[in-house]
């Protein structure tokens, strides 16, 4: 892709002409201009100086899928059986959601139709964050996969405190946090027999360096790991998670989420708090007491312990 030659070159921050440009692509100096427009097409803001050149500003942290899988842990990346790096998509889940396969992995420096759950559009910003999918096939049917959500969720943020973040926290049932604001997200995708085979395509969504111009279309609290003081590469970030997933997902069939629930708990955000659990047509409200070995949430209701679970519950704060 001539595109992501060029921005190749250009990752360093640094200017480099369009003759040097044109060798890189082997087209003429003015055909680059063509190319060069592409960028701003990706949402990327081209610096250009007459004598001196072209140039991003700041450089860009490119994904590089040789890297990762160089840095894996010995034997995982044994264990996946295709590995697709995109410089735009529409997204990750998607593209693997059309596949068949298991142990595979997508990532993407861009998604056009990024999503989050219920349907909510998923900021993507290009080469800024991370947009990551995993798929996997389990034996037994959907109800082995009880609380997998959360599991992830508990991987996340090992993966994430194995490169040094801290005060991280889980909120029920798949977001990622600091401070209470959104960093995070995961979505689990389900295909094939509901009572056999069950293949399920695992996304993430993390944010890194959220661009200013990007968030203005988010509508709720947000963060990024650049606000814990994470200067790293983003392959670091996918290698650590491909590293972390891969036994979750492996040993989950026999383990299920009784092994994670202790460990979700520690970092559960609402513990203890009086929240609401918001449904279609309900609303309970009650004190956060942690998740069943189930992942079910635990509301303490007039001195009694609920259990709520379902795709469609949205738990908050009581104000």
């Amino acid at each position: 892709m001539a595109v992501m030659k060029i921005l190749r070159v250009l990752s360093d921050g640094e200017f480099h002409s369009g003759e040097e440009l044109g060798v890189v692509l082997g087209v003429s100096r003015t055909a680059i201009w063509k190319h060069l427009h592409k960028l701003t097409d990706l949402g990327l803001e081209l610096v250009s100086v007459k004598g001196r050149g072209y140039c991003i500003e700041g450089g860009l942290d490119l994904l590089d899928s040789e890297s990762i899988m160089e840095s894996l842990v010995g034997g995982v990346g044994e264990r996946l059986s295709s590995f697709d790096v995109f410089a735009e998509i529409d997204s990750t889940n998607s593209f693997l959601l059309s596949k068949n396969g298991s142990a595979e992995v997508c990532l993407a420096e861009r998604q056009t139709s990024g999503r989050g759950r219920r349907g909510r559009q998923w900021v993507s910003p290009f080469a800024k964050n991370i947009y990551f999918s995993m798929s996997w096939v389990f034996a037994g049917g959907a109800q082995v996969l009880e609380g997998l959500s959360l599991a992830v969720g508990v991987k996340v943020v090992a993966a994430l405190e194995s490169l040094g973040l801290k005060g991280l926290q889980l909120k029920w049932p798949n977001d990622v946090l600091i401070d209470g604001k959104k960093v995070g997200g995961i979505l689990l995708e389900m295909s094939g027999d509901v009572s056999g085979d069950c293949r399920v395509v695992v996304g993430i969504g993390l944010n890194l360096e959220m661009p200013t111009k990007a968030s203005a279309s988010i509508d709720q609290a947000w963060a990024d790991l650049a606000s814990l003081g994470y200067s790293g590469s983003r392959n670091d970030i996918a290698c650590r998670l491909i590293d972390h997933l891969i036994p979750l997902l492996a040993g989950y069939s026999e383990s299920g989420f009784e092994l994670y629930q202790k460990e979700w708990e520690s970092f559960d955000a609402f513990r203890g708090k009086t929240v609401k659990l918001i449904s279609a047509d309900k609303v309970e409200q009650g004190v956060a007491s942690g998740v069943s070995t189930s992942g079910a949430l635990l509301l303490e209701q007039d001195g009694k312990i609920k259990a709520f679970s379902g795709g469609e519950l949205s738990l908050r704060l009581a104000v």
